[in-house]
């Protein structure tokens, strides 16, 4: 038992030091400005394609489409590219009716947006030899995009950025404490991570969606050839060793939908955690290697995607250990349980503060009433708990890839819309 004790006290430590460096992330925002484009008035003249996969996705794909083609950005400048990957819905279609060139997969075994992000590539270049575009931005098909969005991330891409990412906010943050739980994760990834990063000059990390890369990128790459469950920390991790350069633009706002079921939110997350620790196996080393040699970037990635799932995976299989072990010899488990629940309400203040945080900075752009931006701070720290289950299940099950569901089809002035009111409530 007191072994036991020590083991866990030994692993919070640990995960303490790991991301104390973090604090210095959460103080950076409030202490720094983000630095301004050089040239915030000038707009370049780039060409840009826009890249989405979409799967079953007909209630939402036009309102994206839509959005995109109401950009300050030259019309003429932009084009939309969409692939239908394994559609068994009217997507393509209202895709087309939307002004998208459209393309449509089917494939058995290749399945996941990596894949179809690939085969639209290739096609993209087998119809456009010359390659007529500087940049290539990527979407999921629930998107929402501010009409500005283009037009200032073309800003910051004129700085030298290879590869930039974007401030991520949400559709239906106020569905319930899950679409809340996913909702402040990323707004805390936009303006705490990200934001910290740019502020410092270290490499940002790119998040599903909403980021671009450069025409340089695209060549170098290949195309797309990042296939794990979760291809966007592939594509992040695989570039940053490659030397490119990973920014972020906080002006440039796209709107999501988040999970607001349970079992779609387990669903998701399991699918990360499955993904990260395939980059951690592919990449880790690498990584190692760089963290070696000074580059922080390397030590901050590797941080964001190793200690906490090899940590929580340590701590659940000796604690489930040590009950066995107390329940086969016919002692009492309150001890390891009552220790565990010490933990566990050790672990609930900070996370709650750091979901209070965010709320504070981000309380103006999120979208819902008052009582539940409130509320849902104290849910943040139960929505992060869930995350221990999903990290131990992702060792032993077998993940594919599956679509999440989205019926949020809203456009951006609506959302706009929800905002004002609740503000003047």
């Amino acid at each position: 038992m007191e072994l036991i004790q020590i083991i866990n006290l030994i692993l919070g430590i640990v995960f303490t030091l790991c991301y104390a460096y973090q604090s210095l992330y959460l103080a950076v925002p409030w202490l720094k400005q983000c630095p301004k484009p050089k040239n915030p008035c000038r707009i370049s003249g780039n060409r840009y394609a826009i890249l989405i996969a979409a799967r079953n996705e007909e209630p939402v794909i036009s309102e994206l489409i839509n959005s995109l083609c109401r950009q300050t950005y030259p019309k003429e400048k932009i084009t939309v590219f969409v692939v239908a990957d394994n559609c068994t819905d009217s997507t393509a279609e209202k895709a087309r009716r939307a002004g998208a060139v459209v393309y449509e997969r089917f494939h058995r075994t290749q399945i996941g947006k990596g894949y179809a992000l690939k085969y639209l590539l290739d096609r993209i270049r087998n119809d456009c030899p010359s390659d007529p575009f500087d940049g290539y931005f990527v979407f999921d098909a629930d998107n929402i995009v501010e009409e500005t969005y283009i037009e200032e991330m073309d800003k910051t891409f004129q700085e030298g950025y290879s590869i930039l990412t974007s401030y991520r906010n949400s559709k239906n943050y106020g569905d319930n404490w899950i679409s809340a739980g996913h909702s402040l994760w990323f707004l805390r990834e936009s303006k705490y991570l990200n934001q910290a990063r740019m502020q410092l000059h270290v490499n940002c990390l790119v998040s599903g969606t909403g980021f671009l890369f450069s025409r340089e990128v695209m060549w170098k790459n290949d195309g797309w050839n990042c296939f794990f469950l979760t291809e966007d920390t592939e594509f992040t991790i695989q570039n940053m060793l490659a030397g490119e350069r990973i920014g972020y633009c906080p002006t440039a706002v796209f709107y999501d939908e988040q999970p607001s079921v349970l079992r779609q939110s387990f669903r998701q997350r399991m699918r990360w955690a499955k993904g990260w620790l395939q980059v951690i196996r592919r990449y880790g080393s690498q990584m190692a290697v760089g963290c070696v040699k000074g580059n922080f970037s390397c030590y901050d990635h590797l941080m964001s995607v190793l200690p906490a799932a090899v940590l929580t995976l340590t701590g659940a299989a000796v604690n489930l250990i040590g009950l066995l072990l107390l329940l086969l010899t016919g002692q009492s488990p309150l001890p390891i349980l009552e220790f565990l629940g010490t933990i566990i309400a050790g672990a609930y203040l900070p996370l709650w503060f750091l979901g209070t945080l965010t709320t504070i900075s981000e309380w103006k752009k999120i979208c819902a009433p008052p009582w539940k931006k409130i509320l849902y701070t104290f849910t943040f720290p139960l929505y992060m708990f869930t995350y221990i289950p999903i990290a131990v299940a992702s060792l032993f099950c077998k993940v594919d890839w599956k679509p999440i569901k989205h019926t949020k089809s809203l456009n951006a002035e609506q959302i706009r819309g929800q905002l004002e009111k609740k503000i003047t409530k």
